[in-house]
């Protein structure tokens, strides 16, 4: 299975699996059911956050619980978004990925990253410094196992001697990649690769970064015709009307944002400059969306449209929205804000 083509608009799920305040099994029901329901309406892809040590993130192993996804699912393509490389060995990264991809019938879209908080990475004995180069590393190994056969590699983190490779993906050659990238810099090592890409900020600075992206592809394809994905990500929420989607949207994204901040307060770090400290900056730097059909609608497409993206991940269910609230919104963008624009 390869990605559809670029010229139209697709639709996927981006997940935190955040902290909602309640039974964490019963979260776990609850997203499984929101799974289960997004395949049915069609969205192309469920992509879930590694976290650790936080309540910004109830999954610590983003494939064991996908592989409860994909038991549940027919259709929706699954992967972590993103599994840190630096953190786990990359010959372990990429016989998960293998078994993910036959567990799933062929439905893996692997996100491979560094890690955003090295405080994360700290837990585990990983320092700040060594984090780059682990990275690296471990990006270039799983390159090259994805070709088969066996694989050697000898580096400053990493030293693998003529080791048989006897798993394979399901897919050939190899699962799609995903990338996340919010800087124009960033764009050239996934452009050379052909991975796909997310991104996250305002649509004008995204815009830079898909320009970039393209400018390094030079518009190549693949043999079939298709292109990568050049993905925004959004928090969505719909609701009857603008002050009932505020209403629901603006707690939730409390929440959600206590726990973005757990390890930065607990570690005495500053939190990032653009991250929006309310609910309506969060309206205002385009991190959120909220509101009836019609307003979310045109608000996501203009963004995506000035963002050059053609791949929107919908953060549906945050901090403590309910799974009502969560597949109401995943029935309006479904029916409301795909329909007419191509492919979901």
């Amino acid at each position: 299975m390869r990605n559809p083509p670029s010229s139209t608009l697709t639709f996927g799920i981006f997940d935190h699996l955040d902290a909602n305040g309640r039974d964490v099994a019963k979260q776990y029901d609850d997203r499984l059911l929101l799974a289960e329901a997004c395949d049915r309406l069609g969205f192309y892809a469920y992509h879930l956050a590694e976290h650790h040590c936080t309540p910004h993130g109830r999954s610590p192993s983003p494939n064991l619980f996908l592989s409860s996804v994909a038991q549940r699912t027919t259709n929706l393509r699954i992967g972590p978004m993103v599994m840190l490389l630096s953190l786990h060995h990359p010959l372990r990264v990429f016989e998960e990925a293998c078994m993910l991809d036959h567990l799933s019938g062929g439905r893996l879209e692997l996100g491979i990253g560094r890690g955003s908080l090295p405080v994360e990475l700290g837990y585990f004995g990983v320092s700040a410094d060594a984090a780059p180069g682990r990275y690296t590393e471990a990006s270039e190994i799983l390159v090259k196992a994805m070709r088969g056969g066996t694989l050697s590699y000898e580096g400053i983190h990493y030293r693998l001697d003529e080791v048989p490779l006897t798993l394979t993906p399901r897919q050939w050659p190899h699962p799609p990649t995903w990338i996340a990238v919010n800087q124009p810099d960033s764009a050239s090592w996934a452009a050379e690769i052909g991975a796909n890409i997310a991104s996250l900020g305002p649509s004008s600075s995204v815009r830079r970064v898909t320009d970039a992206y393209r400018s390094h592809r030079e518009q190549r394809s693949d043999a079939n015709g298709q292109s990568p994905f050049l993905g925004l990500l959004r928090m969505v929420v719909a609701g009857s009307s603008e002050a009932d989607a505020y209403s629901l949207a603006a707690p939730a994204y409390g929440r959600w944002l206590d726990s973005f901040k757990f390890l930065y307060e607990r570690n005495n770090i500053p939190t990032p400059q653009n991250l929006p400290l309310t609910f309506d900056a969060a309206i205002e730097s385009e991190l959120c969306v909220a509101g009836t059909a019609a307003s979310i609608r045109k608000t996501l497409l203009n963004h995506l449209e000035e963002a050059g993206a053609n791949y929107l991940l919908c953060q549906l269910a945050f901090g403590d929205l309910s799974l009502e609230a969560s597949l109401n919104t995943a029935t309006i963008i479904r029916s409301e804000v795909a329909a007419g624009v191509g492919r979901t």
